[in-house]
């Protein structure tokens, strides 16, 4: 509500990933639903040209990319930029800026849990397959069978 209350144009909200509140990963996601937005999260690296964004995140094994038009919303992981930190004379002026405090009106609408269902935990098994150099030829077999080599 504030960002459309401002009118103010942008071409990207930035979010941390994780909210310090809960941890639930929600805030992002949630600005970019209630203003219909494409989001992207958990970026490491990102590029904006043209009035699109290229966010890119990492996954098992490689990247993910994600080409996306501006406006947009993206959550970041730590390690994405270096932080500037403000002069003595910076944090004093910020010292004695107003901050302006805005309360949302509330609405009972907009995203809602339905369910929390927690997927059964995989069984996990442990395969003896010998001792020192005999156990090599059924070590490579194993690998073989799970695709690895």
């Amino acid at each position: 509500e504030a960002v459309r209350a401002d009118g103010t144009p942008f071409d990207l909200l930035l979010f941390g990933n994780e909210a310090a509140d809960s941890g639930d990963y929600q805030v992002g996601i949630r600005v970019a639903h209630a203003l219909d937005l494409p989001c992207v999260t958990g970026v490491k690296q990102l590029q904006i040209a043209n009035g699109r964004a290229v966010a890119k995140r990492e996954a098992t094994g490689g990247w993910e990319i994600f080409e996306l038009p501006l406006p947009a919303v993206l959550t970041v992981k730590e390690g994405i930029n270096l932080p500037r930190y403000p002069s003595l004379p910076g944090r004093l002026k910020a010292k004695k800026k107003e901050i302006e405090t805005l309360q949302p009106a509330w609405h009972d609408h907009g995203l809602r849990m339905i369910r929390l269902h927690l997927p059964a935990e995989q069984e996990k098994t442990v395969q003896i397959l010998g001792a020192g150099p005999d156990a090599a030829p059924k070590v490579v077999e194993l690998l073989r069978q799970l695709g690895i080599v």
